[in-house]
């Protein structure tokens, strides 16, 4: 006896599609979420208490900040007002430095010039060499009062002229030696040795032999170049 089959050729009974499966066959099982349990009150009470607490602690450590801050400005508001000051003063003293600053060495030049008036009103009513002695006097006075601030002059007459520290006004025929200073019109001063003033000059020169010499300013001839 032969058996009947379908026209797919698939025996009846057999294993049938799975989308014409019902739906309890198709449904997967799944898996069950697991639930925490609710907080107790005591658990709800501990958890405020916590955040309470690093809230105060965060909020004081805000506070000390800003206290930190606030005495880092105040500082910096007092050095800025000291530097102000300081800077006021500094001008200050440099304003008066440059008003006053020739103060002291004005009052040690003062008795200088109270001599020297002194022999001038009494040069009537004395005879020329009490005259002569008390410029001297005077001349003397003025040289300490040089030295005590550091200046003292210097003279060159009869030495080789020194472009260095010597100024030539003129040259004048003489016997001596060629270049040599033979007059001086004023002297010479240093500061702390420091050339402050050189001294004026006249340099020797070779005597031109059957030439009568150039008279010039006080018997000489002016040099070369000489303005």
């Amino acid at each position: 006896m032969s058996e009947h089959h379908d026209g797919d050729g698939a025996p009846p009974g057999g294993p049938q599609d799975p989308q014409e499966a019902g739906p309890e066959q198709s449904a997967q099982p799944q898996e069950a979420q697991p639930t925490q349990p609710p907080l107790s009150r005591e658990e709800l009470e501990r958890k405020v208490a916590q955040l309470s607490a690093m809230l105060e602690d965060s909020m004081s450590r805000a506070r000390e900040t800003q206290e930190r801050l606030k005495d880092t400005h105040e500082r910096l508001l007092r050095v800025a007002a000291e530097f102000d000051n300081f800077k006021k003063r500094a001008i200050k003293e440099r304003e008066d430095a440059q008003k006053f600053g020739m103060e002291r060495l004005l009052k040690d030049f003062l008795p200088v010039a109270d001599n020297l008036e002194r022999a001038l009103d009494h040069a009537e009513e004395h005879d020329l060499r009490q005259v002569i002695e008390g410029v001297k006097l005077v001349q003397k006075l003025l040289e300490t009062t040089l030295a005590r601030h550091g200046v003292t002059g210097f003279s060159a007459l009869g030495q080789p002229f020194d472009p260095n520290l010597h100024e030539a006004l003129m040259q004048q025929e003489s016997d001596a030696p060629a270049g040599t200073v033979v007059s001086e019109m004023s002297r010479g001063y240093k500061l702390n040795e420091r050339l402050v003033r050189p001294a004026a000059v006249v340099v020797a020169r070779p005597r031109s032999a059957g030439t009568p010499p150039q008279a010039g300013p006080d018997g000489g001839t002016p040099p070369a170049g000489a303005k």
